[in-house]
């Protein structure tokens, strides 16, 4: 006798209360139930049922081995899922958060390899710099910067977001270039309200430095920090992400390249659940491969 069938055979005896009623269930005869029960006993040198004429009861090693039964049963079952589901396509809706500035910028003109990849999947995309409670606001995936606290949900680390200095070509013209941190205290600024009163930190492997530039511009928008500092306004500190298709253009000028400034993590939230659907496994391994600079564990 098989095994694995023995144990589902076991599980569905202590599950419908007797041997008669689980041989109902699963269409075999009472006598085979009874065997697959023997062949276990057997098996495992020890008695699983204490069986009289009118009633059934787990001994301590049965009630044991009947959790067991039920995990290995369950993984079995989840294995198979997961085998089907590799084979079906994505489809359906993902409901997905994400930091505002980062999703416009980054997230959102990514978006079109994906769709290459999982066009049967639309998006319902909200972005909000309000860190989501995605199990209770019925989202599927959550894009986060930041440290994370202990949660129920599973995160893979993606690339960090890495921060840059910068200013526009016609605002260094005017206003001179910066050759050390130090000197942006002469220098206008244009700041990201919700950080603005924090100083820049900057470090070059020899020296550390914290300054504070004159904030002649704050605003409660990451792209408008951008199309003001492109405008010539002054100089910011922004996500590498965000700035390097600037300065490749020639709109945008990096300042201090040799000086390291903080990163902050990112990371990918999405629920623990074995089952998962196609469509948001395709949306998490095509985050970790598009924004992901090695690859990380759930």
């Amino acid at each position: 006798m098989g095994l694995f069938r023995s144990m589902q055979v076991f599980v569905a005896t202590v599950d419908e209360g007797s041997m008669s009623a689980a041989s109902v269930k699963l269409g075999i005869s009472p006598a085979m139930v009874g065997q697959h029960v023997a062949a276990l006993e057997e098996r495992l040198g020890t008695r699983l049922l204490n069986r009289t004429t009118r009633r059934q009861s787990l001994t301590d090693s049965g009630r044991s081995y009947v959790e067991q039964c039920r995990d290995i049963l369950e993984r079995v079952a989840v294995a198979d899922q997961d085998a089907e589901a590799e084979q079906s396509e994505p489809r359906g809706q993902l409901k997905i958060t994400a930091p505002v500035t980062f999703g416009a910028e980054v997230l959102i003109p990514a978006l079109k390899r994906y769709r290459v990849l999982a066009p049967q999947v639309t998006l319902d995309i909200a972005l909000t710099d309000r860190n989501v409670d995605i199990v209770d606001e019925g989202f599927d995936i959550a894009f986060r910067i930041g440290e994370l606290p202990d949660s129920r949900l599973i995160a893979r680390r993606l690339a960090p977001y890495r921060m840059m200095i910068c200013a526009a070509p016609d605002y260094l013209k005017q206003h001179g270039h910066p050759g050390h941190p130090g000197d942006l205290a002469n220098h206008d600024a244009i700041g990201f309200t919700p950080a603005s009163r924090s100083p820049w930190k900057l470090a070059n492997g020899i020296e550390e430095i914290e300054v504070s530039p004159r904030m002649s511009i704050t605003v409660n928008s990451g792209q408008a920090v951008r199309m003001a500092a492109r405008a010539g306004l002054g100089v910011i500190m922004q996500p590498a992400m965000i700035l390097e298709a600037d300065i490749k253009a020639g709109l945008l000028v990096q300042l201090f390249p040799d000086w390291h400034l903080r990163e902050r993590p990112m990371s990918l939230l999405y629920h623990r659940d074995r089952r998962m659907a196609p469509r948001l496994r395709s949306m998490i391994d095509f985050a970790v491969s598009e924004f992901s600079a090695a690859p990380d564990e759930d």
